[in-house]
């Protein structure tokens, strides 16, 4: 069987453990030659650990395949911009990206840090864009390739005491979305996915209760290897028609997201004002309006 990557140079961002080392993984397994890039920090970001990084690259090469490991953190400019320097220095070229760096700082909203909010912003929103951004001019000047980027239902639908990291994961899908329009023209692919898996970042969990922990043994069947082959199929030729999506992915369930588009409209031909939004306009609206959902309110059925 055809090897989907084959030669293709994949960047997995946040690539030493979770998710992204089980996409480096794969897309190892298909032929390409990957950037393992990971600082090895803790899950809100603290510290700095190679082993992480070294490990998967050691188990691609054991495996028969082909990587480099890289350390640097997706959180500022110019080490984001070493890590697509080190896909052209070691391999020649770069094919795609793979956006899944994430660190976590929950906390309910009005106890929210500045510091916290800010630090998950710099690494899933100004990290996405800074691996992008360097690797789009290489896209452009080759008039080919493909960027996955992670997104979350904590920003698509919601959550509770994580306003920056859904700020973060929304503002993805609008960089997405953007990617996707403005480089259309030069054969570049920008696609979002939502991940639904058992990884380090959500394994703080409570598990006190039999419901609770009945709850985390369902979530522990959707391991992070369910995740990895949409992305192989997102950064190959045969997806160079699908572009500007989001998908998501639940143990073998894969999703198709909507986007915000108008659903209902009200007009008055003299204008409006306060009063007459308030008897008309509102009410007319009103059935229409969203409820504050999270995402285990709409997706209330067992991963299958």
């Amino acid at each position: 069987m055809s090897k989907s990557l084959q030669d293709k140079v994949i960047i997995v961002t946040g690539a030493g453990r979770g998710i992204g080392r089980e996409i480096a993984l794969l897309c190892a397994a298909e032929g390409a030659k990957v950037v393992v890039n990971d600082p090895g920090s803790a899950s809100d970001g603290a510290g700095a650990n190679a082993a992480p990084a070294e490990e998967v690259v050691e188990e691609i090469k054991k495996r028969g395949g082909t990587a480099v490991a890289n350390f640097e953190s997706v959180a500022e400019a110019i080490p984001a911009s070493k890590i697509v320097k080190t896909a052209t220095d070691h391999f020649g070229r770069l094919d795609g990206v793979v956006n899944n760096a994430g660190i976590l700082r929950d906390m309910i909203f009005h106890k929210m840090s500045v510091e916290a909010f800010e630090a998950v912003i710099k690494v899933h929103l100004m990290g996405s864009f800074y691996v992008s951004h360097a690797a789009a001019r290489i896209f452009r000047e080759q008039e080919s390739g493909s960027f996955v980027h992670f997104t979350s239902t904590s920003g698509l639908i919601g959550n509770f005491g994580q306003a920056n990291y859904a700020a973060a994961k929304l503002g993805i899908v609008g960089l997405s979305k953007s990617i996707a329009l403005d480089m259309g023209r030069f054969n570049v692919r920008s696609n979002c996915v939502s991940p639904f898996a058992w990884t380090r970042m959500i394994g703080t969990i409570p598990t006190e209760t039999d419901a609770e922990k009945a709850r985390v043994e369902k979530i522990k069947q959707m391991g992070p290897e369910k995740i990895a082959p949409l992305c192989g199929y997102l950064l190959g030729d045969s997806a160079k028609d699908v572009t500007g999506q989001i998908f998501g992915v639940r143990m073998n369930e894969i999703f198709l997201f909507s986007q915000n588009r108008p659903i209902r409209s009200v007009q008055r031909s003299e204008g409006w004002t306060p009063q007459s939004i308030a008897e008309h306009g509102m009410p007319a609206l009103k059935g229409s309006f969203y409820k504050l959902d999270r995402s285990a309110d709409i997706f209330t059925w067992d991963p299958v």
